[in-house]
């Protein structure tokens, strides 16, 4: 609680939220204490290079966001291997792992989220992994070998990013996707095609719309046996099916939650001085919906919102929802709404082009431009963003002539 007129900022999760939020506090002149608490032993770190470079080139890779000297510039107290393992909402404290007590005038749960499990692999033990922490990453590292035989569950980004970077490993990879496409719940149709195809030319073996029946394991292999009773024989098997809200200490708080910590639009939980941001929270739309969002972009807008909310200043201006990955040496990246009615391309979409192709997508709905894609055409992404900003209406003999430049086609 505050002394001397010092009020006290306890963020829970140091993860993306939780280093933006103390950057962003700072940033708007909050001169009182903050304290960081984390269950993981790590400094704050990126979890987008997990499924990359931190295995493809561990010695190489920096994915720390503050390091130690960092934070004490910023004047921050960061408890490490040591989270919260309840939340007093009337006293306003936090009880720690170890028994001790911390007691805050706002709180930010940044708690992210853990991967969703499939119980039959799991108790599997040996060859079955998820990635999910830092841990996870660097577990796959000697996993991820030539010649190995990898079966990979789930088809969406995670996914398709960890069989891109076992196939620069030379491994032999297989993904199971249950639904119609890859990345069907972020991109639509016609990308995902292109990103089926794409995989497939670089010999990965997807199998879309196929179930498992069971699994098991035969000395030092797993067998999966599908639906329809083919057996694949793996050396190793990581999952990846989404994940689930870290939510529980909210719930056992009596914070109303629903899938995830429900928050209105200044991020703050039904306890006014309590909020959540990033993958735990489940945010009041415009569209009057709460609604979930898994982005890098998201955890550092809504962790700018609380910021700014607890200083009494303006939200920062919300852009399109803006997220990237990179495949088999292509960079996407998407904004907007997936969702459009409809897409067309600027340029050629042409699947055997492999890492050479470039093109861009605009999504439109009611004749105006609501979404739009990147691939391998990075510096028309903020050319993009403004067009969707301005619910600029789609004209396709202007936007999908090659000869103008997109940039000077942004009022």
């Amino acid at each position: 609680m505050s002394q001397n007129g010092v009020e006290t900022v306890v963020i829970v999760g140091a993860g993306q939220a939780g280093a933006s939020a103390i950057l962003e506090l700072r940033a708007n002149k909050y001169e009182g204490k903050i304290i960081l608490v984390g269950d993981e032993t790590h400094l704050p770190y990126e979890r987008p290079p997990l499924s990359k470079d931190v295995i493809l080139k561990p010695s190489d890779t920096k994915i720390e966001i503050l390091s130690i000297e960092k934070l004490a510039d910023l004047g921050v107290e960061h408890i490490r291997g040591n989270g919260v393992v309840k939340i007093n909402a009337d006293a306003k404290s936090v009880e720690l792992k170890n028994g001790e007590t911390v007691a805050f005038d706002k709180l930010l749960l940044a708690t992210g989220g853990a991967a969703r499990r499939l119980p039959n692999f799991d108790a599997l033990g040996k060859h079955v992994y998820t990635l999910r922490n830092l841990e996870d990453s660097q577990a796959l590292v000697p996993v991820l070998q030539s010649g190995r035989r990898l079966v990979l569950i789930g088809g969406g980004v995670i996914g398709l990013e960890l069989a891109s970077s076992a196939r620069s490993k030379d491994c032999e990879v297989t993904v199971i996707e249950m639904g119609p496409m890859v990345m069907g719940r972020s991109s639509p149709r016609v990308l995902s095609e292109f990103l089926l195809a794409q995989q497939r030319l670089a010999g990965v073996d997807v199998r879309l719309s196929t179930s498992i029946a069971d699994c098991k394991l035969d000395g030092e292999e797993v067998v999966i046996t599908l639906e329809g009773g083919e057996e694949l024989r793996a050396d190793a098997v990581i999952y990846g099916i989404g994940i689930v809200p870290n939510m529980q200490l909210a719930a056992d708080a009596g914070l109303d939650v629903d899938c995830a910590i429900k928050v209105n639009e200044n991020c703050q939980t039904s306890h006014p001085d309590i909020y959540a941001a990033g993958d735990v929270a489940t945010q009041l739309r415009d569209c009057g919906n709460h609604r979930r969002v898994e982005t890098w972009e998201n955890a550092n807008l809504q962790a700018g919102i609380f910021a700014r909310h607890v200083m009494g200043a303006e939200h920062p201006t919300p852009n399109p929802a803006w997220f990237w990955t990179d495949q088999l040496s292509i960079n996407y990246q998407f904004v907007g709404d997936m969702a459009a009615e409809q897409w067309v391309a600027r340029g050629d979409v042409n699947a055997e082009q492999r890492s050479d192709s470039s093109f861009v997508l605009f999504g439109v709905s009611n004749d105006i431009i609501v979404g739009g894609i990147t691939v391998n055409a990075a510096k028309e992404m903020r050319h993009l963003k403004k067009l969707i900003s301005k619910n600029t209406a789609f004209e396709a003999d202007k936007y999908l002539d090659l000869s103008q430049d997109l940039r000077k086609l942004v009022k």
